[in-house]
């Protein structure tokens, strides 16, 4: 048995006052986590940053949020009488999960538009994935004897864009599980959906010699893709 490390938690949100990334990065703050870089995936219509703690033991933290404003009246309709309906306290944003009641004809309407909307709608505010550190693990150094162990034992990689997202030559490579399905219940109609899933990220030295830390919005895009039905 190996202590797994763990690389980055992720979480996701909306970009409105009352839940936005900077409002979770202000909370975490408290902790020693500051802000170490942002991203914007445009397929997708995300803002992204990451945040490093002052202690390099702890996890970084990826929060990442959907730009309302790119996307139908229906689906900020939908968003916007939520938030509005709940009091949402800053630790809420991490662990309070879901508040409101769920439909399935409006759950299958956000996903025509973003799976990402579809995800946030059924499971609320709560850590999307965890990621296993592979250059803290003694039995694998190589992301590929990874993925191929995952698929020994039954585990779907994630495939968008290859299996290993990322080359030595970014400083970054990472690959991810398919997400768990899990039965939810839509009122009294229950239905299978993805809910939460693994990473696993291998991290190299930049040219000073330094580990980097940051995030490759290229291979972040797909990895996204590990909660698709």
């Amino acid at each position: 048995d190996e202590d797994i490390v763990n690389d980055h938690i992720a979480f996701r949100t909306l970009n409105l006052e009352a839940c936005n990334i900077h409002k979770q990065a202000n909370y975490l703050s408290k902790f020693g986590y500051r802000v170490g870089g942002d991203y914007y995936f445009e397929q997708k219509k995300l803002n992204a940053i990451h945040l490093e703690n002052e202690n390099s033991n702890l996890p970084k933290i990826f929060l990442s949020e959907l730009m309302l404003e790119k996307f139908s009246p229906e689906l900020n309709d939908c968003f916007k009488n939520i938030v509005n309906s709940i009091d949402i306290s800053e630790k809420d944003l991490f662990m309070g999960g879901r508040s409101w009641d769920i439909d399935f004809e409006i759950y299958k309407k956000l996903s025509e538009e973003s799976e990402y909307a579809s995800w946030l709608y059924v499971w609320g505010f709560c850590p999307n994935h965890f990621t296993v550190s592979i250059n803290h693990l003694s039995a694998y150094q190589d992301i590929t004897e990874v993925n191929d162990m995952l698929k020994m034992n039954g585990f779907t990689l994630n495939s968008s864009g290859g299996e290993v997202k990322g080359t030595q030559e970014e400083l970054l490579e990472q690959s991810s599980i398919m997400a768990d399905k899990m039965n939810v219940k839509f009122g009294a109609y229950e239905e299978t959906v993805p809910s939460c899933y693994y990473e696993f990220a291998k991290r190299y030295p930049d040219s000073s010699g330094k580990t980097y830390q940051g995030f490759v919005t290229t291979s972040a895009d797909k990895i996204f893709e590990s909660t698709n039905k």
